[in-house]
């Protein structure tokens, strides 16, 4: 779910690299999806929007709130992407963590509501 679909569409693009698929109007919305530039027939990724739906952006908001990322998103490099990210403005919870267990994570503003989680892989 986003708070705003124009803003989630240059973030997700533009920031993290996906490439619109489906962007059809629906009356004050638009059903919007990106896909992986490395597989546009695989899994789409609905830029939905709140707004209308107070149970959408209560949800939104509570998970923001209390830092649980809306979705997660695997990675070759957390450390390459914290510095190309950072460069574009990028907001983050922190920096990389890099436990002694499980795989490095890096956390993130999208800009429409929503914490996002990458980890490396």
């Amino acid at each position: 779910m986003v708070d705003d679909q124009d803003k989630a569409e240059k973030f997700y693009t533009e920031v993290l690299g996906f490439q619109k698929k489906h962007d059809i109007p629906m009356g004050e919305a638009r059903w919007l999806t990106v896909v992986s530039p490395a597989e546009p027939d695989g899994t789409e990724l609905l830029l939905e929007p709140t707004s209308g739906v107070a149970e959408a952006a209560g949800f939104q908001t509570t998970l923001y709130t209390a830092g649980i990322p809306a979705t997660a998103f695997a990675i070759d490099d957390v450390d390459a992407e914290y510095e190309r990210m950072k460069a574009l403005g990028v907001q983050f919870q922190g920096e990389p963590s890099k436990p002694e267990v499980g795989p490095a994570t890096l956390l993130l503003h999208d800009t429409c509501g929503n914490l996002i989680q990458l980890f490396q892989i």
